[in-house]
């Protein structure tokens, strides 16, 4: 038997000031996306802005649904929305923000494990890492690059592709 070990290397910021314009924008508008939020079940609204390699910047939100598994994360609500309108174009970046009002956040949420592995097979179609900020509403915001960092035995099988 072996025993190994994990890390992962990413960058905390305390607040947006501290990062890049691009960087800075993209969260803010991540931020907007909140206001399109579906969330009357939970309360918990979520944001997510992803700039492509295009220059074109696309916004999601949870939308929510009665039935719960029917509704979908602000992830892949943007993600599934680039498959359908710019297939082939690649993802540089994103960010991912959340409010409600029936609590304070004080901490970067992270995006659940199926929005992970749909970010993972975008990252393996087009061959490259998507760099990923989760940003608390004037707080704190975690940088990092790749979703391996993230789902490191994340499901990836070549074989069912050919």
């Amino acid at each position: 038997m072996n025993t190994l070990n994990i890390s992962i290397n990413y960058e905390a910021y305390k607040s947006l000031s501290e990062l890049h314009e691009s960087d800075r924008s993209l969260c803010l508008q991540a931020e907007e996306a909140l206001k399109s939020s579906y969330s009357p079940y939970s309360h918990f609204k979520v944001g997510t802005a992803i700039r492509l390699a295009n220059g074109n910047t696309i916004l999601g939100s949870n939308q929510e649904n009665v039935a719960y598994p029917s509704g979908l994360c602000a992830e892949r609500v943007a993600l599934f929305t680039i498959g359908a309108t710019f297939p082939g174009i690649d993802i540089e970046s994103m960010a991912v923000t959340a409010h409600t009002n029936n609590f304070n956040i004080s901490q970067p949420i992270t995006s659940c494990g199926a929005c992970l592995q749909v970010m993972a097979e975008f990252e393996q179609r087009q061959k490259k890492e998507i760099e990923v900020l989760f940003y608390c509403l004037n707080g704190q915001v975690l940088k990092l690059k790749g979703i391996k960092s993230l789902l490191p035995f994340v499901f990836i099988e070549d074989r069912l592709s050919d």
